[in-house]
This record gives structure tokens, C-alpha cells and sequence, in this order.
């Protein structure tokens, strides 16, 4: 009996610590129940330390670029992300001659960190609630339209407020909850971000797709950049080559100790966006009318991609991030697939929304307004729309050059000339063409339209091009491609192009972006016609869920803003058998050797291979093992936009960079599962090994200082 109840005891703390793990909880109103559990699982820090102060972890971690997230590590304003976050930064400097992605790079002064377009990081300064000021100003009062326009221009109004205060800040009010609450977040946002250092494409994307969303991985998914500010008033500043580096009151310290077998670990950054409060009904859309859509046309496109980009380097370069990007989420639509159908995840939602019914019927809680009946229906009604959309998008935006011109002139691209003289207006288009390649967009957009056609089967969504190509192409899609390449003024860059002129209503492209246009609006209007309807019961829903369960803590999906996740490091059973915890430099020698053989995710330069061959790491050789830790799991709840995000343990040092999750973890979007789901990081320690002894960046190693 005794051996029964520590089990039963031991089988509870389980299920504690399972249920503790999810969440992607806000920092400033962190519910002190959360707070208590991270403290029995070995997080040592007040409560405080989280948000409060200059020295308050939040002040170190950054959102970066506006899609990933960051840590600052230094008192020089250094800043660690991912390689995959970089990537862009790093293609848009690299040339044929000096292929940053494909040899890496390293600065040796500052004078050599490299600025970038367009790049930022972003401080989150302050959050709060403002539900109660918005409804006294009547938001709930309004309609699902009138509440986006509502929220658009308070924004507006807090943003001028705070920027009489200070006008280095930013405003941001977005609705947490599925709009049950609103919080207004005020940013600090950094322009002048240099790129410091890269390792070689090999080690930064090594594994490529074969590994991507897998476990074990040996991926040393880390860049450097630098925060640079104002000479004068330490502020943002927009690049000027007078602006210093960065002297923040907050960095993260690094740690070289490791991680045990459940070791505290806590990832903060910018999760991009969860739905785990959607309905049964809506990841049934999910699943079928949104993954599927996207994985098949993706899969045609990427085909077409990887063979040019594999024929000519300077197609590889122009193409990189772009495949990357897409190949990204084409895995992960799979994988979220087979999870939600591996899990039943459809059956488990619409068992917990019985009990929500049966709990409305007992309280009549939202009584009158709750329908699951309605809600079943108008998911219904809006399937073939959401669906056609998907595709509609994955074809026709973004792909290829013509599309992007035609969509771009339909929707409003600004007139040039005088404007008393109509005749004289006209559009132009830059010279981009070290953006893109016209062998590799024409073959994908004839591809594409084929596939469209094949799988959208609606008429009414079908644009008209389709009979021009049947009645005067044969059917031969790639002849009607080449003629708008070949034919369209809207492919001559840097040309005038007089749109009020006699001729420029019958260019081919221009038709073609009318007919996309038109079908645009066929399937807007049938997404229109349910989606009020549709996110006033998804509301609704939540709301009930929160108000069931009252007693317990509950965080909002994920919504591009600063959240903690907390849990321990740990494997999880991989195939019925232990997955391991850590990788190994042996293990990423053996995956070169496979290099070496022709698997190309694998391939390295042979001085990597000699590095990590070595039997001694040195200060980064983990004490318990002995080992050079490549990369780690940990039971963190993370999505995309928290690549980047530092792992720090209990006494809020850094560990690691998380980078991406295991193939179990791919319905963490909609569910999040405690056995199965682990957040992969990249283990600090390789990181600074990798610095070290490749880059030989003893500068940065002693700007980081670590411990």
C-alpha cells in the first residue's frame, strides 16, 4: 500500500508539473499560482525580477526585426538571434564574390559590422490592461467591422499620447483573450542594427530540411548583430556611421555551467500566434481548408525552386530566404496534420465543448448568445472560401515577379507626374532584378497556375486568364506565362508606364492582375458573409472556457508579444525509446561523414569536421559528460516568432537559444501536448565554441564574458 501511494504521489506531482509547463504567459501580470510552481521547480529569482526595474530580465530580450525574437548579451549592445532569423540580413549582403551565407562572416571592429535596411529591435517597455477604459467607451456596443476600426484609431491616440511623453516610443493595442480583454504594450524601437558575425550556412542551417522540426539536431542556429544609438542622447537613431554601439542597463549574463535532467529552464521572447482556444470546428478548417492547401502548392513550388537554385549560385543567393521562408511552414502544415489526426485533437475539442454546453445549460451563462449550432454552420458556409483563398494565396502572391507587379498596380500603387495633367501620370517600376530570376519565376507561376486550376474547382473562382489561356494557348500554361514576361509593360523596370494612355488597359499583365482581382473580391465576399459571425462565437466560447474555469490560471494565445514559458530540460520518449536530452559533437562528425557521401543537409567545409572531431572543448566541454552539448530539449511551450528567444535557467543566466520544436510538437499551434511537445535550443556553450575557434572572435568572446 505504501509503494501504491508514493506512486499515486509521484503520478500527481506529474500531472502538476505537465499542466504547469503550457503557457505562454505575460510578464506583468504573471499569475503569482505560475509564479509559485516556477519557484518549486527551481527558479530562484523574486518575483520582480521578471519586470520591474532597470534590471529586470524583460530588458534584455528584444523582438527582432518585427518576426523573431532576441537576447542582448553584452554591455556593447550585442545581440544573439538565430541563424534563420538573420538569414535575410546576411543574403542581402552577400554577393557571388563574397558569399556571406555560403562562407559565413566576421567582423573585427566595429568599423566592419555591417548596417541593414529596414532591420530593427524592439524594447518592450510597459504593458497593461485597458479592457474596462474601452468598454466604458463602448467597444462591446459595436460590430465585429466597426471594433477593428475602433481599435485602429485608439491606438492612434494612445500612440500620440506616449509620444508627447517620449517620442523614442511606440503604441500597440492588441486583443488578448480572442478579444474578451485588450492590453496596450509601449516599445522602444532600435533602427541601426549591424550585423556582427555568421557561421557558414552549412553549421547555421545544418540538417536543412531533413532535420527541420526533428530531433536529434546538431544545428548551430545562432548570428551576432549589434544595437547602435545617437552619440548625443544614447537613443534610437536611424543608421548614421557616428552612431555608437548600444550601452544598455540590462544583458543577459552567460552561463557556461549547463543543465542536468530536469534543470529550471525559461524561455522569454515574441511567440507569433497560437489558436488553442479555437473550436473543434474552426481546427477541422484549419486542418483542411488552410494546412493542406498550403503543404500541396508549396510542395510544386519548392520542387521548382531547389533544382535552379541547385543549377546557379546567383539564383541560390537571390532564392535562399525565400525557400527557406516557405519550406518552413510547408513541414510544419504537414506535421500539424498528422498531429491533429494522430491525437484525435478534432474529437478532444468537441468532447470538452459538451462539457462547456452542459455547463452553459447548468448556468446560463452567455445564454441566447453561445451557439454551437451556429457556429458549426457558419464554419460550414465559409469552407470552400477559406479554402479557395489559401490557394488563391500560395499561388498568385508572392511567388513570382509578374503577379507581385500586377496585384501591386490593382491595388493602388502611387501615381508619379502632375497631377492637373492625367495623360502624364504614370507608374514605374525599380530595377530589381537582383531579387529575382526570370527562368526560375516563369516555370513556378506556370506550375501554379496549373495547379490552381486543378485544385480549385469552383468557377466562380477561377479567374478569367484561365479561358485565354484554353482559347488562345492551347491549354499550354507556360506559353501564357512567357507572353506576360515577354509582352506586359509592367516588366520593363525603370520604363514609364502611362497608365491614363490609350493601350494601357489592354496590356496583358494588367488584365491579368484585373482577373485576380476580381476573383479576389469573389472570395472575399463569401469570407465576409460569416466572419463576424463567426469570431463573435469564437468569443464567446473563450469567454466561457475562462469563466468555467475561474479557480485556475489561464494565459492568451500567442500574439507577437513578450511571453514567458517555463519547464525543466528533459528527453521524451522518441519512437517508444528515450529521445536523449543532448546532442554530441560525435553525433554531427557522423552526419558530415554522411556529408561527405552525398546527403547534402549534411555537408560542411572540412574545418568544421576538424573542429568538432577534437577529443578537448576546453571551458565549453560540459562538466557532467564530458561532452561538447550541441543542442538540448527542454518541455518550454514555444511557436514561431520564439526562434531567437534565450533559455535561461533558474537564476536567469543564459543557456541557449531555442530554435525550433520536435516534429510531436507541430499541433502546439492549437494544443499544447506536455508528453510530446519539446522546444530545441542551441546550447550556448556551442555557440561561443563555434566563435572561438572558427571565427576567432576572441573580441566578442571577451566583450560576452562568460561565466
Amino acid at each position: 500500500m505504501k509503494r501504491i501511494l508514493v506512486s499515486l504521489v509521484s503520478l500527481v506531482s506529474l500531472v502538476n508539473l505537465a499542466h504547469a509547463d503550457e503557457g505562454m504567459w505575460t510578464l506583468y501580470n504573471l499569475p503569482n499560482a505560475v509564479y509559485e510552481q516556477m519557484k518549486l521547480e527551481n527558479y530562484e529569482l523574486p518575483y520582480g525580477a521578471l519586470y520591474e526595474g532597470d534590471d529586470a530580465i524583460k530588458n534584455c530580450v528584444v523582438l527582432f526585426g518585427g518576426f523573431c525574437s532576441g537576447v542582448v548579451v553584452s554591455p556593447d549592445g550585442l545581440v544573439f538571434t538565430n541563424h534563420h532569423c538573420g538569414f535575410e540580413a546576411i543574403r542581402s549582403h552577400s554577393t557571388v564574390e563574397h558569399d556571406y551565407m555560403l562562407n559565413g562572416f566576421v567582423s573585427n571592429s566595429y568599423e566592419e559590422e555591417l548596417p541593414n535596411k529596414n532591420l530593427f529591435v524592439s524594447f518592450m517597455v510597459e504593458q497593461k490592461d485597458v479592457t474596462r477604459q474601452l468598454d466604458s467607451l463602448g467597444l462591446n456596443k459595436l460590430s465585429e467591422a466597426k471594433r477593428g476600426d475602433f481599435i485602429d484609431s485608439l491606438e492612434n491616440v494612445f500612440q500620440k499620447d506616449i509620444r508627447k511623453q517620449d517620442s523614442t516610443l511606440r503604441a500597440e493595442l492588441k486583443p488578448y483573450y480572442e478579444g474578451n480583454k485588450y492590453y496596450l504594450t509601449t516599445y522602444r524601437d532600435y533602427e541601426d542594427v549591424r550585423l556582427v558575425f555568421a557561421l557558414p550556412k552549412s553549421m547555421g542551417k545544418f540538417g536543412g530540411e531533413t532535420d527541420n522540426w526533428m530531433w536529434p539536431r546538431q544545428t548551430c542556429d545562432f548570428s551576432v548583430f549589434r544595437i547602435y544609438v545617437d552619440p548625443k542622447t544614447g537613443g534610437p537613431a536611424k543608421y548614421s556611421k557616428d552612431n555608437v554601439p548600444m550601452h544598455p542597463k540590462k544583458w543577459a549574463p552567460v552561463s557556461l555551467q549547463g543543465y542536468q535532467p530536469g534543470s529550471f529552464s525559461m524561455t522569454i521572447g515574441y511567440p507569433g500566434s497560437t489558436s488553442r482556444y479555437l473550436s473543434s470546428y474552426g481546427i477541422l478548417e484549419r486542418r483542411d481548408a488552410q494546412n493542406k492547401p498550403r503543404y500541396l502548392t508549396r510542395e510544386v513550388k519548392q520542387d521548382i525552386m531547389i533544382r535552379h537554385m541547385r543549377a546557379d549560385e546567383a539564383v541560390r543567393i537571390k532564392y535562399d530566404s525565400k525557400y527557406a521562408q516557405s519550406s518552413n511552414y510547408w513541414k510544419n502544415s504537414i506535421g500539424m496534420n498528422k498531429c491533429i489526426d494522430s491525437i484525435g485533437l478534432i474529437q478532444q475539442k468537441a468532447a470538452f465543448e459538451a462539457k462547456i454546453r452542459q455547463w452553459q445549460d447548468s448556468t446560463g451563462f452567455l445564454k441566447g448568445k453561445l451557439d454551437f449550432d451556429k457556429l458549426e454552420q457558419f464554419y460550414k458556409q465559409r469552407f470552400n472560401a477559406v479554402r479557395a483563398m489559401m490557394f488563391f494565396s500560395e499561388t498568385f502572391r508572392g511567388n513570382d515577379e509578374i503577379s507581385r507587379r500586377a496585384l501591386r498596380v490593382q491595388n493602388g500603387i502611387r501615381l508619379k507626374g502632375d497631377e492637373k495633367k492625367p495623360k502624364k501620370q504614370y507608374i514605374e517600376f525599380k530595377d530589381n532584378s537582383d531579387t529575382w530570376d526570370l527562368n526560375l519565376d516563369r516555370e513556378v507561376l506556370a506550375a501554379l497556375m496549373k495547379h490552381y486550376r486543378e485544385q480549385v474547382t469552383e468557377a466562380k473562382y477561377l479567374p478569367a486568364f484561365y479561358q485565354t489561356i484554353d482559347t488562345k494557348f492551347g491549354g499550354d500554361y507556360q506559353k501564357y506565362v512567357d507572353h506576360l514576361f515577354k509582352k506586359s509593360q509592367l516588366m520593363k523596370s525603370g520604363k514609364k508606364i502611362y497608365v491614363n494612355k490609350k493601350g494601357y488597359h489592354k496590356d496583358p499583365g494588367v488584365i491579368y492582375g484585373q482577373d485576380l482581382i476580381e476573383v479576389l473580391g469573389e472570395i472575399r465576399a463569401d469570407l465576409i458573409s460569416t466572419y463576424d459571425s463567426i469570431g463573435i462565437q469564437e468569443r464567446y466560447l473563450c469567454a466561457a472556457k475562462l469563466r468555467m474555469e475561474e479557480d485556475m490560471p489561464n494565459y492568451s494565445d500567442a500574439n507577437m508579444t513578450m511571453r514567458l514559458s517555463y519547464g525543466q530540460v528533459g528527453e521524451y520518449l522518441l519512437g517508444g525509446k528515450p529521445s536523449g536530452y543532448y546532442t554530441t559533437a560525435e553525433s554531427i562528425v557522423e552526419k558530415m561523414e554522411q556529408g561527405e557521401k552525398g546527403v547534402i543537409d549534411y555537408e560542411a567545409e572540412p574545418i568544421m569536421k576538424e573542429l568538432l572531431s577534437k577529443k578537448d572543448f576546453g571551458k565549453y566541454t560540459d562538466k557532467g559528460t564530458g561532452k561538447l552539448h550541441l543542442c538540448f530539449l527542454s518541455n518550454n511551450d514555444i511557436t514561431g516568432g520564439n526562434s531567437g528567444s534565450p533559455m535561461f535557467n533558474g537564476k536567469g543566466e543564459l543557456i541557449g537559444l531555442a530554435f525550433d520544436g520536435n516534429w510531436d510538437s507541430l499541433s502546439s499551434d492549437i494544443f499544447f501536448d506536455s508528453q510530446l511537445a519539446r522546444c530545441i535550443g542551441v546550447d550556448i556553450r556551442y555557440v561561443l565554441y563555434m566563435m572561438e575557434s572558427w571565427g576567432k572572435a576572441d573580441r566578442l568572446i571577451k566583450e560576452i564574458n562568460a561565466k
